[in-house]
């Protein structure tokens, strides 16, 4: 059985969330853009908790058979992007997150769930 998108979205938002991913924001991207169709957006308030939540994400992930396409960032843990396909998981430190303000970029897009 393969994971939906919305599926997989929610696993990497419930990860995030039992890491204790601050302001966790979920945008929908179909019909707004062909680059995914779900970003999760979150951020952690140290470099250590950054990494926590990218990790807790990748062994969810793996759990349900999804593979990650990539993941950069994580050595300096200030913006880690996961690439899960058709969803991207961008977690920022929080003086990044401030800075790049991400949410605004993408304003077309739906806000599916705030955490």
């Amino acid at each position: 059985m393969t994971l939906t998108n919305e599926k997989l979205m929610q696993t990497a938002v419930e990860a995030a969330n039992d890491k204790k991913a601050m302001n966790i924001v979920t945008l929908d991207l179909r019909g707004v853009s062909l680059v995914a169709d779900y970003f999760v957006i979150c951020h952690g308030n140290s470099d250590t908790q950054v990494q926590a939540i990218v990790t807790e994400i990748r062994k969810r992930a793996h759990d349900e058979g999804v593979t990650i396409k990539g993941i950069e960032g994580m050595d300096s843990a200030r913006w880690v992007l996961m690439d899960l396909g058709d969803v991207v998981v961008h977690v920022f430190h929080r003086d990044e997150r401030e800075y790049y303000n991400i949410e605004r970029l993408w304003s077309d897009a739906k806000v599916v769930e705030k955490v």
